[in-house]
């Protein structure tokens, strides 16, 4: 199983910092090429792989850690999908005034799963702030918990087992249109950062 972490903004680099953490190797892209994330290697050490983009989307496993109007533009020249999982880790955000971004009462993860037709689409990553996502996970007081939703329960398993070995507790929420919605920017599960005890 490969990964790809597409994105080294805020999201994208703490993602890298927690599969570092846990010698996971993972690819890592964005638009200005592999050189300009040499000194996040350099930093994180070995696991983490600065590859061309088109070498980040061929991956099993890709992680869109990229704002979501980027969305179509990155991602399309990528490979067919063949059903190959795509985690959707944006975020449609208006940033003039910091409100959900009006997409005429559609799921952002729709428009996303739309960008990336044939692959597998799961909702996750997404909830946390930046900083947070970027904290140990699994420390002495718990885990601290994942949301995790997508249409196909095979891939959102495969997401639950992947976020469990980053040391998060993830918490399957079902298809998008329900697990999706809560999960999605102005949801009722935005910026929930709950600790799993036990």
């Amino acid at each position: 199983m490969t990964y790809a972490i597409i994105g080294a903004g805020a999201i994208g680099t703490a993602l890298a910092r927690q599969f570092a953490r846990k010698a996971i190797p993972v690819k890592i892209a964005n638009s200005r090429g592999p050189a300009s994330l040499a000194p996040l290697a350099s930093e994180l050490g070995a696991s983490i792989q600065p590859v061309e983009l088109s070498e980040a989307l061929a991956a099993d496993i890709v992680i869109l850690a990229v704002p979501f109007t980027a969305v179509e533009d990155t991602v399309k020249t990528a490979a067919p999908w063949n059903g190959r999982i795509v985690v959707d880790a944006t975020n449609a955000i208006n940033f003039t005034d910091f409100s959900p971004a009006d997409l005429g009462g559609r799921l952002s993860s729709e428009i996303v799963a739309e960008a990336v037709s044939g692959a597998r689409l799961v909702k996750a990553f997404n909830t946390l702030p930046a900083a947070v996502l970027a904290d140990v996970p699994d420390g002495p007081s718990g885990r601290r918990t994942i949301f995790v939703s997508s249409d196909d329960a095979s891939a959102s398993k495969t997401v639950e087992e992947l976020a469990g070995r980053l040391g998060y507790a993830p918490i399957a929420l079902g298809k998008l249109a329900e697990g999706g919605r809560l999960q999605q920017f102005g949801g009722a599960l935005m910026v929930h950062s709950l600790i799993k005890q036990g």
